[in-house]
């Protein structure tokens, strides 16, 4: 990093090349893939089927709940832990 600024990588607002082409192609299958949300929403014995296939509907259409991040006992700073791992 050249004094604090970002040097290299894309352009910011540039797409990326390498999921370019693969949301192309899920895009195509994503009218068959709400209905298929739909019918397990709407036709499943499982509830937790249908709640996760409405969950998912209802994330496409409005965007995901956002999460709350809290510490310990749901209050507070969140504390970050990090760990060195060792082999034996």
């Amino acid at each position: 990093m050249a004094a604090g600024r970002k040097t290299g990588g894309r352009v910011k607002g540039t797409p990326n090349k390498a999921t370019r082409d693969i949301k192309a192609l899920a895009g195509k299958h994503t009218p068959e893939a709400l209905k298929t949300l739909v019918s397990i929403m709407q036709g499943s014995e499982s509830d937790a089927a249908r709640v996760a296939a409405a969950k998912e509907i209802l994330d496409r259409a409005y965007g995901k709940a956002p999460q709350a991040l809290t510490g310990e006992g749901g209050e507070g700073p969140v504390t970050v832990v990090i760990r060195k791992f060792s082999d034996g």
